[in-house]
């Protein structure tokens, strides 16, 4: 598979892919399954796709923090940015 198209890298390739998956995933479920909206620890009422939504966003600022204000490793980021999303998803 050529990604020179767009001067992707394989790593970024798969990071758009995997969002894109997760859209369609959280879409397919909402038309099987639609769900009401919920408050969790958020100051607003969410439903699913709000909290995946919020949380795709708020871990890019994850990311970008932690490129503006460390050096150290990306990973680190990364796994914040996870458990971000867990808990947000689970308890948002």
């Amino acid at each position: 598979m050529s990604l020179k198209w767009m001067a992707w890298t394989l790593p970024t390739a798969i990071f758009f892919i995997t969002i894109a998956c997760l859209l369609v995933a959280m879409t397919v479920w909402q038309i099987k399954a639609p769900s009401i909206e919920r408050k969790g620890f958020l100051p607003i009422a969410t439903t699913p796709g709000d909290r995946l939504f919020i949380g795709l966003l708020s871990s890019a600022f994850i990311h970008l923090a932690w490129i503006g204000l460390t050096s150290l490793n990306l990973w680190i980021a990364f796994v914040l940015a996870l458990i971000w999303m867990i808990v947000l998803m689970r308890w948002g």
